[in-house]
C-alpha cells in the first residue's frame, strides 16, 4: 500500500495554509510601502527598499553605520523585547484556541484578561513585601508596616489570584452557553465591556493609582513598588537592555500542557468530542454542558495569566481608565490561534510573529521616514488571510487530489492502485 502524498495531509495543509495567509500579508505591507515610497518627494525607491527590509527583518536591525546604512545582526535588545511582548499572546492565543477545540468562539478574552490583570495587581500591591520600596510602603501603609510576606508568595498568590478571576469571568458566558443556549459570541463581548467599566470603577477608587509620580495619576502602580516581580532566570543575561523575564518560559510551559491535555487525556477527548458534534458527544455519553462551562473556565483562566504575567514583570503599568478601550493582547489572541490552526505548540510561535511584527514596526518608525503602522495594516490582511484559512486549506487539498489522480493516470499500465492513492 503506497503512503499518502505530504501534500494530503491535513497538517501539512494547515502549515501551508498559515504560511500563505502571512505570505500574502507580508506582500502587500511591501506593496504599500513601495507605493507611499515612490509617491512621496522625501522618500523614494531607496528608502522604500529600506523600509521593506525592515519589514521582513526588523527584528535583526542594529541601526545605522556611519555611512547611514542600515545594519543587521543579532539585536539581544529587540529579541528579548519580543520575547517579552509574545507572553501575553501565547496565553490569549491558547485561550482562544482551546474554545475553538471546542467549537466555542471565545472573544471574551480581553475582559478575562482585564479581570486577571485587576486581581493579580490587587493582590501583589495590597499585601506588605519585604522588599517595597520606602516611598511605596510610605503612601499605602504610613511607613514600614507591622507585617512583610515574602515577595516570592505575594508573587505566586496574584499569578493565581488572577487565574481564578479569569477563569470565574470565562465561566460566564459558558454557563449561558451550556444552560441558556446563547450564543457565546454575543456573551462574551457583554461581559468584555462589562469587565472594562468594572475594572475602571475598581482602579478608580483604589489606592493602587500611581501617587509617586506626580503626573501618572491615571496608572496604576508597577508592581516592582512592593518588590513583587516575575524572576528573570538568567534570561537579561542573555537578552541585555531588554523587558525579558521568565514569564515566556511559563507561557510555553502552559502552552505544553494545554497540547498534552487535549491530546492525551480523557478531558481533551471530551473537548474535542463536543467541538466536532455537541450532541453526538451527549449521546455517546459525554456530559457536554460542563464540559463547555469548563472549556471556557479554562480558557478564562489561560487569557488572564496573559494579563498576569506581562503586569507581573515589575516593569509594566496599567492605564486604569480602560473603558477607553479593549486590550488589544485579548483580541491579538484569535489571529494567534487562527494562524497556528489551534495547535497550542504551533500558537508559541505564531504569538512570537506578531510580536516580531510589533518590533519591526517600532524599528520602522525609528529608522525611517515611515510610520509603525504599516506593520498594523500588514497584521490586519493577515487576519483576514487566516480567517479564509479554510478556504486556503480546501483549495490546497483539491490540488493534493488532483496531484494523485494525475499520478493515477500516468501509471504504467498492471501496476495496482490501491491505499490512499485510489481516486474514487
Amino acid at each position: 500500500m503506497k503512503k499518502e502524498s505530504l501534500l494530503s495531509r491535513k497538517g501539512t495543509q494547515s502549515v501551508l495554509a498559515s504560511l500563505i495567509s502571512i505570505l500574502i500579508g507580508m506582500v502587500a505591507g511591501a506593496i504599500i510601502i513601495l507605493v507611499v515610497g515612490l509617491t512621496t518627494a522625501d522618500l523614494g525607491l531607496k528608502s522604500a527598499w529600506e523600509g521593506i527590509k525592515l519589514v521582513v527583518a526588523g527584528l535583526f536591525s542594529t541601526g545605522r553605520n556611519a555611512a547611514g546604512q542600515l545594519t543587521f545582526g543579532f539585536n539581544a535588545t529587540n529579541m528579548g523585547n519580543m520575547l517579552f511582548r509574545a507572553t501575553p499572546l501565547v496565553m490569549t492565543g491558547l485561550s482562544v484556541a482551546l474554545g475553538m477545540k471546542a467549537g466555542l468562539f471565545n472573544i471574551g478574552t480581553p475582559g478575562q484578561y482585564l479581570m486577571g490583570t485587576c486581581a493579580t495587581l490587587f493582590i501583589a500591591e495590597s499585601i506588605p513585601s519585604t522588599a517595597a520600596s520606602e516611598a511605596f510602603a510610605l503612601i499605602q501603609w504610613g511607613g514600614a508596616p507591622a507585617f512583610a510576606m515574602n515577595p516570592a508568595i505575594i508573587w505566586f498568590l496574584a499569578f493565581l489570584g488572577g487565574i481564578l478571576a479569569g477563569a470565574l469571568w470565562g465561566a460566564i458566558p459558558g454557563l449561558l452557553k451550556a444552560l441558556l443556549n446563547i450564543n457565546e459570541v454575543l456573551a462574551c463581548i457583554m461581559t468584555n465591556w462589562i469587565a472594562a467599566n468594572l475594572v475602571t470603577w475598581v482602579f478608580d477608587v483604589s489606592r493602587l493609582k500611581n501617587a509617586i509620580d506626580g503626573n501618572k495619576l491615571s496608572y496604576v502602580y508597577k508592581t516592582a513598588e512592593n518588590g513583587v516581580q516575575t524572576s528573570k532566570m538568567g534570561l537579561d543575561a542573555i537578552f541585555t537592555g531588554s523587558q525579558i523575564n521568565g514569564g515566556i518560559l511559563i507561557a510555553i510551559l502552559l502552552a505544553i500542557a494545554v497540547y498534552i491535555m487535549l491530546s492525551r487525556t480523557t478531558m481533551g477527548y471530551e473537548i474535542k468530542a463536543c467541538g466536532m458534534n455537541r450532541y453526538a458527544a451527549r449521546y455517546a455519553g459525554i456530559a457536554d454542558r460542563k464540559t463547555i462551562v469548563m472549556t471556557m473556565a479554562i480558557g478564562g483562566a489561560l487569557a488572564a495569566a496573559g494579563g498576569s504575567l506581562y503586569y507581573l514583570a515589575g516593569n509594566t503599568e496599567l492605564f486604569w481608565s480602560t473603558y477607553q478601550s479593549l486590550p488589544a493582547e485579548g483580541f491579538n489572541g484569535i489571529p494567534v490561534a487562527l494562524l497556528a490552526a489551534n495547535n497550542p505548540i504551533a500558537v508559541v510561535f505564531t504569538a512570537m510573529f506578531m510580536s516580531m511584527l510589533d518590533i519591526c514596526g517600532q524599528q520602522l518608525r525609528n529608522l525611517t521616514a515611515y510610520n509603525e503602522y504599516i506593520t498594523d495594516v500588514i497584521i490586519a490582511v493577515i487576519v483576514y488571510m487566516s480567517a479564509l484559512s479554510l478556504v486556503i486549506r480546501v483549495a490546497i487539498g483539491k490540488l493534493a487530489k488532483r496531484r494523485g489522480a494525475a499520478r493515477v493516470e500516468t501509471a504504467p499500465k498492471g501496476e495496482a492502485v490501491t491505499g490512499k492513492e485510489q481516486v474514487k
